[in-house]
């Protein structure tokens, strides 16, 4: 596998331009028709060839056939929906030969490909667009894992099973991965920071109780971060000019403490608060 990082990015409507996943006009490229009929096919799978490899739990693992659709569309997982048109409405067909017979086939079984490459090498080179940073990981993991290995051991009596030794064993970390804890890069964050503020009616905020605490809980109610705003309003004249949304960015919410408090010595965190109505329930036994 090969990724070709380009100075000027395709846009998505030169998907086109550049990956096609038809089959060609025969009448005028038929050396291009001729190498995508041999090399670019997928064979047919499915209700057609239950048998074939690429079948797993009854589905084909890559996908085929594919929809005909008239236009080249942006796909949901990182790779785009290539345009693959109906025989009546601009595609062409071709015969394959499936267990010393033919069979029909369209663009629903033709693997994206460039026409300048294959050209070139005449051979299965498959092109994909890659613009999202899930194909992009795939594609990073995949080049780099290697092959594969199985790990087993023999003893006379049956081995107590170990899940760290097992999770040590069997993980992987690629070279781009390795790399990055080595230089002590950050492996993972969150940005900006959402709290979480709740909005429920005048009593109406949730409480946690059991049989022991019953009547402790409903004489001080724990405040909630609503009610810790309002409280809040009354003993700070700065906290009085701001939206409910807008605390988290001047205030920090102390859990334990079930209050606001401001952070003195710095400037205004890009801390977002969001508002949302969870279901209000007056008392929930635990």
């Amino acid at each position: 596998m090969l990724t070709v990082w380009l100075q000027q990015k395709i846009q998505a409507t030169d998907i086109d331009k550049v990956i096609s996943a038809k089959l060609p006009d025969p009448h005028t490229d038929p050396l291009l028709f001729d190498i995508v009929k041999r090399h670019m096919i997928h064979r047919p799978c499915g209700n057609l060839n239950n048998k074939s490899t690429c079948m797993s739990d009854g589905k084909c693992t890559r996908k085929y056939s594919r929809d005909l659709i008239k236009e080249t569309q942006t796909g949901e997982d990182g790779y785009p929906l290539y345009r693959r048109r109906r025989p009546g409405d601009g595609g062409f067909t071709t015969y394959i030969n499936m267990h010393n017979r033919e069979t029909e086939g369209d663009n629903r079984w033709t693997v994206p490909y460039n026409p300048v490459l294959s050209k070139m090498f005449q051979a299965h080179i498959s092109v994909e667009w890659c613009h999202s940073v899930k194909s992009i990981k795939y594609i990073c993991n995949y080049i780099n894992k290697g092959s594969d290995q199985a790990v087993f051991q023999l003893q006379n009596t049956a081995p107590l099973l170990d899940e760290v030794q097992s999770f040590l064993l069997g993980r992987y970390i690629s070279s781009n991965k390795a790399v990055w804890r080595i230089l002590g890069f950050p492996i993972h964050e969150r940005y900006p920071t959402v709290v979480h503020l709740s909005a429920h009616l005048e009593n109406g905020q949730r409480i946690y109780f059991t049989p022991s605490n019953l009547q402790q809980q409903l004489q001080a109610t724990p405040h909630t971060t609503l009610t810790a705003f309002f409280h809040l309003c009354r003993q700070d004249a700065f906290a009085k000019t701001l939206l409910y949304c807008d605390v988290p960015r001047y205030y920090t919410w102390n859990a334990s403490r079930k209050q606001f408090q401001r952070q003195y010595g710095r400037r205004a965190s890009r801390c977002l608060g969001d508002v949302g109505a969870r279901p209000c329930l007056h008392s929930t036994p635990l």
